[in-house]
């Protein structure tokens, strides 16, 4: 067995029973380390050195590798971290699959004297039981659903002191009777959950999902927003190599999300914001290149538009609804930077054609509205001109000419009626979400009631004197520990 300590010093508190083959520590003194005979080798790093949304920055840390260990311990050290989930992400990444990560730690009263002016502010501003739910966030916001089985457990000796009420003068006289207690201890833990290798065609979310576990810049809410998207547009992918390339450029979400959060969230919603992603990635001609990505700003806004594309694409479409926009942007920036002359020469010809089309679809239908004139009129150029060999500029001209009103105007409302359908998904969607929240709003109120009765009916406490778990003097009672609400 391999074990990984985190604020590892001269002792680890093992069962002397347990038989290690490797056991790394992870500290701040290199001469408390020496001193811990079971460790077998040590590293000295700042556990408050991190790369924001990666992980612990350590070239010692990194070397350490990936999927090596089958526990991580970290005792007494999570009330001095400052970025947290920056160091549950490295531990995630350094355990195996079905690895487990367990974080003790006393109550906060312990040793005050001591250490209080090291603690975190919130960690000095909780209760204990705000810490074992602050602990559990930690996990669920490094990794989300890359942890499973995440349990919080009261580990306090039977006659540890209790926690001083709310009243000030309590405080005051019982802070000596308490002095001569152990203190009590708590530990949060949970195991790294096994990262899909192949796509299960019965559960392409859970793949897609598994995939992005990891991925630094999206949030929990951006990562539920697009899967679902994700996967709608893996499964109409035609040909197995479009969604092998599709899935290999599901790591340049972060580069897509670090434009979007510069949005407007008013005028650009997160929803809008998961379906271009989506869009975006779901195409195989997107790379997620520098240029893609560059043109994808331009595209909203973010960047000063180029004279010769982006600026008459942004003229001409101006009618349109931010969501009709979003496609056209989707559809265009996969085409964008491929380095074939005769792509490039398609995106000349969709930019000049613009003005054309919409003056023909004027013409055929002059009481279509403006928005719809250009909407109707940029996508039909964009699927026949942009995708190379479909259609010239003069192919198309010449269709779209034979065309009638009554033949535009339902390929219009075919158009709208996808809308439509993405409008109701979307309800749905929101009410799922509100039934979730209604469902865990109930299942911590059920936590709260497993706490106390946990309390009171345990079978294992942590005595300090031996340094060891022990079992409880008290009457029988299997306790599975407490299962947190994330």
């Amino acid at each position: 067995m391999s074990i990984l300590e985190l604020g590892a010093a001269e002792e680890s508190y093992l069962p002397p029973n347990l038989q290690l083959r490797r056991h790394v520590g992870i500290g701040a003194v290199k001469s408390q380390m020496n001193d811990n005979p079971s460790i077998t080798e040590s590293y000295v790093v700042d556990l408050n050195n991190v790369v924001e949304d990666i992980g612990i920055q350590s070239v010692e840390f990194a070397n350490l590798g990936e999927d090596v260990f089958d526990a991580v311990i970290m005792a007494n050290t999570i009330d001095f971290i400052n970025n947290p989930r920056e160091v549950f992400k490295s531990c995630w990444r350094a355990l195996k699959p079905g690895g487990i990560m367990m974080v003790p730690f006393l109550a906060k009263d312990a040793y005050p004297e001591k250490f209080d002016e090291a603690f975190t502010k919130q960690w000095r501003d909780m209760t204990d039981d705000q810490h074992m739910w602050v602990a559990g966030s930690f996990f669920v916001f490094s990794a989300g659903e890359g942890w499973e089985g995440l349990k919080g457990f009261d580990i306090s000796p039977v006659d540890a002191r209790k926690p001083a009420d709310e009243n000030v003068l309590s405080k005051i006289t019982n802070r000596n009777n308490n002095d001569d207690l152990p203190p009590g201890a708590y530990v949060v833990q949970a195991r790294k959950k096994f990262q899909e290798e192949e796509v299960d065609e019965n559960d392409i979310e859970g793949f897609i999902n598994s995939r992005l576990w990891m991925l630094p810049t999206l949030e929990t809410r951006d990562k539920k927003l697009v899967v679902p998207r994700l996967a709608r547009a893996y499964e109409l992918l035609e040909t197995e190599e479009e969604r092998q390339r599709m899935i290999q450029h599901v790591d340049s979400l972060p580069k897509i999300y670090e434009s979007l959060i510069k949005m407007d969230q008013f005028a650009f919603t997160f929803n809008m914001q998961a379906q271009l992603a989506a869009d975006l990635v779901g195409d195989p001609d997107f790379t997620g290149s520098e240029v893609q990505i560059n043109n994808m700003k331009m595209g909203l806004g973010l960047r000063k538009p180029s004279a010769d594309f982006w600026a008459p694409v942004g003229k001409l479409t101006a009618a349109m609804t931010p969501e009709e926009k979003i496609n056209l942007l989707a559809y265009i920036v996969p085409r964008i930077g491929s380095g074939n002359p005769a792509q490039e020469e398609a995106l000349r010809a969709f930019v000049s054609g613009l003005e054309p089309t919409f003056s023909c679809i004027r013409s055929k239908c002059p009481d279509m509205k403006e928005g719809d004139v250009q909407l109707l009129g940029s996508e039909l150029l964009a699927s026949e001109v942009l995708k190379v060999g479909r259609s010239t500029r003069e192919e198309f001209a010449s269709w779209l000419g034979a065309l009638n009103e009554d033949e535009l105007k339902s390929i219009l409302s075919k158009r709208k009626s996808v809308e439509t359908n993405s409008k109701l998904e979307l309800k749905q969607y929101r009410e799922d979400i509100a039934a979730e929240k209604a469902r865990v709003e109930e299942r911590r109120t059920k936590i709260q009631e497993q706490v106390m009765h946990a309390r009171e009916n345990r079978t294992t406490m942590f005595n300090p004197q031996s340094g060891k778990f022990e079992a409880m003097p008290k009457k029988k009672l299997e306790i599975a520990g407490i299962k947190l609400p994330f």
